[in-house]
């Protein structure tokens, strides 16, 4: 992975009606992998962010996004790659989610998301959740 670039990834924040998180465990393959994570993935050339995580979200879940909004954006260094998460709260979607690559999903209640569980890209995520309750 060229360090000089930066990877552009979309994220989605799924509530469900017990006001819980939805998380999918990362493959052990993976970047990352054996941790949580907030679904979502790489945005393609060419395609917006909300294009990006229907497409994510259709791919991984199952489900489609109706409605969303921008939440935060962050950046971070790993030691092998530069991410920026662009992340949004999905606010309508169809479906149910299910783990269509695999993958274990739960939902969450904000009080047990650790970030220790999660890569070190995330912790900014729950915390600005945790400021949102």
């Amino acid at each position: 992975m060229n360090k000089n670039s930066t990877v552009h990834v979309a994220v989605g924040v799924l509530f469900n009606d017990n006001h819980e998180v939805l998380i999918a465990l990362r493959p052990a393959e993976s970047h990352q992998g054996g941790l949580w994570e907030f679904p979502g993935g790489k945005v393609e050339e060419g395609e917006s962010v909300e294009y990006a995580l229907n497409r994510e979200f259709k791919e991984e879940l199952g489900i489609s996004v109706q409605a969303c909004t921008p939440l935060i954006q962050i950046r971070h260094e790993y030691s092998d790659k530069f991410v920026m998460l662009d992340v949004w709260r999905i606010e309508k979607f169809s479906g149910i989610p299910q783990g269509r690559e695999g993958q274990a999903i739960e939902w969450r209640a904000l009080s047990k998301l650790r970030a220790v569980d999660f890569p070190k890209a995330n912790e900014r995520i729950i915390r600005e959740l945790n400021s949102l309750r």
